[in-house]
């Protein structure tokens, strides 16, 4: 089993009405629901109004891959959160930075860069062209996928030049993004997935859902090393890893 956790600020499906009614349990409810439905993976989730975010050492050291939805509070993540959340990464842990996740704490420490990028709440349409159609993520997508709306996110994007670009996308207003980014940080894989605005109903695209499950089993580790004071190593059944 690969033990997935879904984290999600949970702001605005909470304040916002019209966002409400789009998820009326959260993002990660909806990410929970798909992901859920694959016996291959235990899904639990997570959000800031936890105690400690939901996150400590020891919760990510039985996490093999985590899920990180933001958007408007990325500073109300504790920098030990972020931090912990880097050891685990470096250390092995999958991570899936989803939308807005570019600009949170824990993407920006393992990239190192501002990750800043050029955007635009318009009613544009997107196309997330494959780039990689051999790459085990892009499985079962065909060219492209479709988006009647999404939020528009433009070049420059201020990251580190992906170990593989997957996505590129186009959007009707012009501009174009690097939509599908992996990388190699220490032990850890990290996958960078652009579409998912709260205004639009991405997470029940049946592609899109489809590119993150698969993406779920590309990051997962395969071992796990001592980073930041928790040491896990790979055991037998019936506990997949064990905290040292």
């Amino acid at each position: 089993m690969i033990r997935v956790l879904i984290w999600n600020e949970f702001w605005h499906e909470r304040s916002e009405e019209h966002i409400k009614k789009i998820y009326p349990d959260g993002i990660h409810k909806v990410i929970a629901d798909f992901l859920g439905k694959d016996e291959e993976l235990n899904v639990r989730t997570a959000t800031l109004e936890d105690d400690h975010c939901g996150i400590t050492p020891e919760i990510l050291a039985q996490t093999d891959v985590l899920i990180w939805w933001g958007h408007c509070r990325h500073d109300y993540v504790p920098d030990d959160v972020a931090m912990a959340v880097r050891n685990a990464v470096l250390g092995g842990m999958g991570f899936i930075g989803l939308h807005s996740a570019h600009f949170s704490k824990p993407f920006r420490l393992l990239m190192g860069t501002a990750c800043t990028l050029s955007w635009r709440l318009s009613h544009d349409s997107e196309l997330i062209w494959v780039v990689e159609p051999t790459h085990p993520i892009a499985a079962g997508i065909d060219r492209y996928i479709a988006l009647p709306e999404e939020e528009t996110y433009g070049e420059p994007f201020r990251i580190p030049t992906p170990d593989k670009l997957i996505f590129l996308s186009s959007f009707s207003g012009g501009e174009v993004f690097r939509s599908g980014c992996l990388y190699e940080r220490g032990a850890g894989k990290i996958f960078y997935f652009q579409p998912g605005h709260e205004s639009n109903p991405t997470y029940y695209n049946e592609q899109i859902q489809r590119v993150i499950r698969n993406a779920v089993h590309f990051v997962a580790p395969q071992q796990r090393v001592s980073i930041g004071g928790v040491h896990v190593r790979k055991v037998t059944d019936p506990e997949p890893y064990v905290i040292e």
